[in-house]
C-alpha cells in the first residue's frame, strides 16, 4: 500500500527536482501562473464512442452549454475532441471532425472560454486554430513540423502527449519500466526541440496516462504505473514546461463509484506538482485542489 515511507523515499532520491520551476505564459490573453496555482481543464466529448457519458454532447448547442457550465464550475480551459481514443471506437475522418468541432470552438470562444482541441490530424489542427482554438492537444507523433508551425503561427499552445506509435489510435506496447521518467524525459526533449524550432513557445507535457495500450490492460499493472507517474510529475518539470495530467478512471477498482476515481488520482497528481488537470469531473477536482490549498495557506 502507498504510504509515507514511499513518499519519503521518492523525495530523498529526487530532492533537487522538487524546486524545479516551469515556464509561465498567457493563453488567449489570460496569464497562467503555473508555479503557484494549478489549473483545471474540463472535457467535452463529441463522439458517442466516449464511455464517460457525462461528458458526451451530441450537438454544438449542448456542447457550448456544457462548456459554460464547466467554466462556472471552475474550469480554466475546455478540451474538445471528435474522435474517441478507445481501441474499439470508430475512426472519424477529417471532414466530419471539422464539421463537429468548428461550431463548438466558435461558440465557446464567443463566450470567452479558452478552448483546447484534441487531434493528431494536420488538417483538423489548421481548421481548429483558424476557428479560434487556443490550444492543440496533440495525440500523435507524426507530421510534427507541419503541426507545430501551425501552432506557432497562431501563437497557440500545444499539449505534447506521450504516444508510443503514430497516433493514439495506432499504438504499440507501452515502454513500461519501474522508473518511467528517464524514457519520458528523452521523448519530451526531442519533441520540445522540434516544437521550438518551428516557433512554438507555449508547451505542456502530458504522459498520456489515459490512452489504450494492450500491455497495460492488467488493472493492477496499469494503476500502479499511473500512480507512479503522478507522484513523479515534479521530475518531468525539470524540462522547464508545465505538466498536464489526464486523470484516469480505474473502473475495476471503483466500479459503481467510478466518478470518484478522478478525484483520487487528482490528489496524487497534486502531490506530484501537476500544473494542469484534465478531467471529466471539474467540480470534484476543483474541490480537491481547493482543500489541499487550505493546508498551504495555514
Amino acid at each position: 500500500m502507498l504510504n509515507l515511507e514511499h513518499l519519503s523515499e521518492l523525495l530523498e532520491k529526487n530532492r533537487a527536482s522538487v524546486v524545479a520551476r516551469v515556464k509561465e505564459f498567457s493563453i488567449g490573453g489570460r496569464k497562467f501562473n503555473f508555479n503557484a496555482i494549478p489549473s483545471v481543464m474540463g472535457v467535452i466529448n463529441l463522439s458517442t464512442d466516449s464511455w464517460y457519458h457525462e461528458s458526451v454532447c451530441l450537438t454544438a448547442e449542448s456542447a457550448v452549454k456544457r462548456g459554460k457550465v464547466l467554466k462556472a464550475q471552475g474550469a480554466d480551459i475546455v478540451d474538445i475532441g471528435a474522435e474517441s481514443t478507445l481501441a474499439h471506437a470508430l475512426r472519424v475522418n477529417d471532414v466530419v471532425q471539422k464539421s463537429k468541432l468548428i461550431p463548438v470552438i466558435k461558440g465557446l470562444r464567443s463566450e470567452n472560454i479558452l478552448v483546447s482541441v484534441e487531434t493528431y490530424s494536420p488538417k483538423v489542427t489548421r481548421a481548429a486554430l483558424e476557428a479560434g482554438a487556443n490550444i492543440l492537444n496533440l495525440t500523435g507523433s507524426t507530421g510534427l513540423s507541419e503541426i507545430f508551425k501551425l501552432v506557432g503561427s497562431h501563437d497557440a499552445a500545444v499539449i505534447i502527449c506521450l504516444v508510443h506509435g503514430k497516433n493514439v489510435r495506432e499504438v504499440g506496447d507501452f515502454n513500461l519500466s519501474s522508473d518511467p521518467v528517464p524514457m519520458m524525459k528523452e521523448y519530451f526533449s526531442r519533441k520540445i526541440e522540434i516544437a521550438q524550432r518551428n516557433g512554438v513557445k507555449k508547451i505542456f507535457l502530458d504522459p498520456g496516462l489515459g490512452f489504450y495500450y494492450r500491455n497495460l490492460q492488467d488493472s493492477a499493472v496499469r494503476v500502479r504505473h499511473q500512480m507512479n507517474v503522478f507522484l513523479n510529475t515534479f521530475r518531468l518539470r525539470e524540462l522547464g514546461f508545465p505538466v498536464c495530467q489526464a486523470l484516469p478512471h480505474a473502473f475495476e477498482f471503483f466500479q459503481d463509484e467510478v466518478r470518484c476515481a478522478e478525484p483520487f488520482f487528482a490528489f496524487l497528481a497534486a502531490l506530484g506538482k501537476t500544473d494542469l488537470f484534465r478531467t471529466h469531473e471539474v467540480p470534484r477536482i476543483k474541490a480537491v485542489l481547493d482543500t489541499l490549498n487550505v493546508y498551504q495557506d495555514k
